[in-house]
């Protein structure tokens, strides 16, 4: 009998590992930057007031705030930013000033 279970156990977690990271989740908004750095990013309340953000295939979401900003909506955590401008935006560690990506827009 511990063999099945280990044995079911084993096939779940196989099945599992074959899916693939690079599918996301429905709702998410999929954009590539100029640096071919992907996003993933939706809005986390109905006010659009936080925004949730994945970077690549990583599946840490990052969870933004609203902050002031020049043009366009700008979103942030302190350590990761996201510059959303309609159709395009920007990315990068807020806490290092070092840029992700630029242009970034559906494929």
């Amino acid at each position: 009998m511990k063999g099945l279970i280990a044995l079911a156990t084993l096939m779940l977690l196989g099945g599992c590992a074959s899916m693939k990271a690079s599918e996301p989740v429905a709702g998410w908004t999929h954009w590539v930057c100029d640096s071919k750095a992907e996003i993933y990013w939706r809005y986390a309340d109905p006010a659009n007031k936080e925004v949730d953000v994945r970077l690549n295939q990583s599946e840490q979401v990052f969870r933004l705030q609203a902050a002031p900003g020049a043009s366009g909506a700008l979103y942030s955590n302190g350590v990761l930013a996201f510059d959303n401008k309609g159709s395009e935006g920007l990315v990068y560690w807020d806490a290092t000033n070092d840029l992700i990506g630029r242009g970034c827009k559906a494929p």
